[in-house]
């Protein structure tokens, strides 16, 4: 057990995961999911799929009857031809009932005071949320949680804890997005090459990889969308052996990233996770980590992936 000291929350961390469809969401709530975050790509980075405010709505329905939660995902950073229909969509998304909005703009906020809504609202801005300093000045503008970045460690994570005045999430498995580019990196290459990005490279990322050339076993899947090109980590964080670690700590939220995963996988991940949670919240004193609940992750875990700690347990040198 972790000898870092911080404020302890007995209550259940929210557990959440993203996804695609509308089957996706009802599957991750029966497996244990207390919220999924969706969204539309014309205003959200990266997701499993694209819904349109209509699914989002029907998400919303059956969440709500499950009492469970709908997050939108809003994190894009805006040019001005995404502006006029911003005001817009944060209204249809009010209408709907969502649970909160996931940003990182602060262009999101202007529109959301522009037109006097009332939606819950969710700081992220990946590798910028690493103080809680920053993250409280976001809370005294309307955000109610912090989505931490995912290279802080324990320690850091503890401190953010004990010094932010709102809500705290963390990503406590699956994989993470180390480059983001607007431009379609991969399309521009084979066009150079004289070739055309034909559809059997566009399956979600699930064929293209990049390999360097001193680490010729890691392969780091990379999406290309309209909102240009994404590479993604070439492991995947694993934290159900020290779960209990975060949960001593009073997180808010845990985060499962379902982005290139297959529903079974991800189903998997959500029952164990919720497992492991429910188990410590009923007796602290007593938890004990399952070996079964890492097995039923490695049965189906990609073998050229490997599951890791990520950053949780590794001295920052700054």
């Amino acid at each position: 057990m972790s000898d870092i000291q911080a404020p302890v929350d007995r209550s259940k961390p929210e557990l959440i995961i993203s996804a695609g469809s509308l089957e996706e969401v009802k599957q991750y709530i029966e497996a244990g999911a207390d919220a999924v975050i969706v969204g539309d790509l014309t205003y959200a980075e990266r997701l499993p799929g694209s819904m349109p405010v209509s699914s989002i709505a029907e998400a919303v329905q059956i969440a709500h009857a499950k009492q469970a939660k709908i997050y939108v995902t809003i994190n894009k950073i805006f040019d001005h031809s995404l502006l006029p229909g911003l005001g817009d969509y944060l209204q249809s998304l009010q209408d709907c009932g969502v649970d909160a909005v996931i940003f990182g703009d602060p262009a999101v906020i202007m529109a959301v005071k522009d037109r006097a809504l009332s939606l819950k609202l969710h700081w992220s801005a990946e590798m910028t949320t690493t103080n809680y300093m920053t993250a409280n000045y976001w809370a005294s503008k309307g955000s109610s949680r912090t989505i931490l970045a995912r290279e802080l460690n324990l320690e850091e994570i503890a401190e953010f804890k004990r010094g932010a005045n709102h809500e705290v999430q963390v990503q406590v498995h699956g994989m993470t997005n180390i480059y983001h580019s607007k431009r379609k990196l991969v399309k521009h290459y084979l066009t150079h090459r004289g070739k055309e990005l034909t559809p059997e490279y566009q399956q979600d990322g699930k064929v293209l990889y990049l390999i360097e050339q001193e680490r010729p076993d890691e392969r780091y899947p990379i999406i290309e969308n309209e909102n240009g090109t994404h590479i993604m980590s070439s492991d995947d964080i694993c934290t159900i052996e020290c779960l209990d670690e975060l949960m001593e700590l009073g997180i808010d939220a845990f985060y499962i990233e379902g982005l290139l995963k297959s529903v079974e996988y991800n189903t998997t991940v959500l029952r164990v996770y919720r497992e492991a949670i429910d188990a410590y919240a009923a007796d602290p004193e007593h938890y004990e980590f399952r070996d079964e609940w890492l097995e039923a992750i490695h049965e189906l875990q990609d073998p050229g992936r490997e599951l890791t700690f990520g950053f949780l347990f590794k001295e920052q040198v700054y």
